[in-house]
């Protein structure tokens, strides 16, 4: 049984109860002060709590999508590779449908009708990075009429570590879109979706590490190449758009400040500023000032050109850390004169997905007006 299966939760549930009620019952025959009955107090008691935190655990990873298997929790991912299609002529694409899904609406399962998840593995045919990601197609995708039309596209990151189930299963985006679009708010468009870590167990945050993975090109031109490739996606420049949520969030803004040729919007949900560095990180920049100072999106809209990309970004005023940030980085965009800059900010909200779930409907909106303009 899988990490998330709610078979695993229910059976955790169940021996967490049974423990307590052995402790219950067995607590007077433990009762004595030899060390046989003092150890099997200790022994009952670790146990059950030991099974307590298992249930908390196992609910919190069900809510919030942080690992996806047994495999990414314990740090033995298996699900990456280089993947080579083997095309017409011995040519090689660098995108690679697995398998589809429907969105789950109300009035039918067709793609026509509600659109389709499609579960795909692409290669960087620079970066030579190979993430999974799963791609929503819109209805009108597969609708006649529509069957010469380019569609806008944004990628939509997780946080670290994330799993790229959630953002299907968790945030509804798919849905989200499909509603949205349906109602007139917003045009139809295609959602790549993934999480930033891309050369897991590392937290790369979408750097180019010197001698380590090339996160940000990969993000900022093997992704958008290896999709439009393959799907019928505009090509002009600052076409695509970008959302993430904390790490995400964080990657969503400097790959839209760092490459506006490419991202014509940017939407960091609860995002920081400036890439940390932890044991989940290593050392990103291996001494290099100038790309730690790159990464620094403060430094970076003080220091470098403005670039001609929109940014969006969002906070409350209680319940997240990044509150004070995100205000000083809204000045720090305003005085450039040429980056736009919007924010969501909630009177409260936490660092979780509720808060995201609130803040998504209006951020696909303002990205999809964004491309418009372009």
């Amino acid at each position: 049984m899988g990490l998330t299966s709610k078979k695993v939760l229910v059976l955790a549930v169940l021996f967490a109860v049974l423990l307590f009620v052995a402790t219950v019952w067995l607590w007077p025959r433990l009762a004595r002060r030899n060390w046989r009955a003092v150890g099997g107090r200790i022994g009952i008691l670790a146990a059950t709590q030991a099974a307590i935190f298992a249930c908390v655990g196992l609910a919190a990873n069900q809510a919030f999508g942080f690992y996806a298997s047994w495999a990414d929790l314990f740090g033995q991912e298996t699900d990456q590779g280089v993947v080579v299609d083997h095309m017409a002529g011995g040519a090689t694409g660098p995108l690679r449908v697995v398998g589809t899904q429907q969105v789950q609406m109300a009035g039918g399962s067709r793609p026509q009708l509600t659109g389709q998840i499609q579960k795909v593995d692409i290669v960087g045919r620079t970066s030579h990075i190979a993430s999974p990601a799963f791609i929503y197609l819109p209805p009108e995708y597969f609708q006649p009429q529509y069957r010469t039309r380019t569609f806008p596209a944004s990628v939509i990151l997780t946080g670290y570590p994330g799993t790229a189930q959630a953002l299907v299963s968790k945030l509804n985006y798919p849905r989200t879109a499909q509603q949205l679009a349906k109602q007139g708010r917003m045009e139809p468009m295609i959602l790549v979706m993934l999480r930033p870590t891309v050369a897991p167990p590392r937290d790369t945050e979408c750097v180019d590490i010197p001698g380590g993975p090339q996160t940000e090109t990969f993000f900022g031109r093997d992704l958008p190449d290896a999709v439009a490739a393959h799907y019928r996606v505009g090509k002009k420049p600052g076409g695509w758009g970008i959302i993430g949520d904390s790490t995400g969030g964080y990657c969503a803004l400097k790959l839209a400040m760092h490459h506006p040729e490419v991202y014509g919007a940017g939407a960091g949900l609860s995002p920081y500023y400036k890439a940390p560095i932890d044991p989940t990180t290593g050392d990103l920049f291996q001494g290099n000032k100038e790309l730690k100072n790159r990464a620094d999106l403060a430094w970076f809209i003080k220091h470098q050109p403005a670039p001609d990309t929109s940014l969006l970004v969002t906070s409350s005023k209680q319940g997240e850390s990044n509150y004070k940030a995100t205000l000083r980085f809204i000045d720090a965009v305003k005085a450039t004169k040429k980056t736009h800059v919007s924010s969501i900010i909630l009177d409260s909200g936490g660092h979780n997905f509720n808060t995201w779930r609130r803040e998504i409907p209006p951020t696909l909106q303002w990205v999809s007006a964004r491309l418009a303009e372009r």
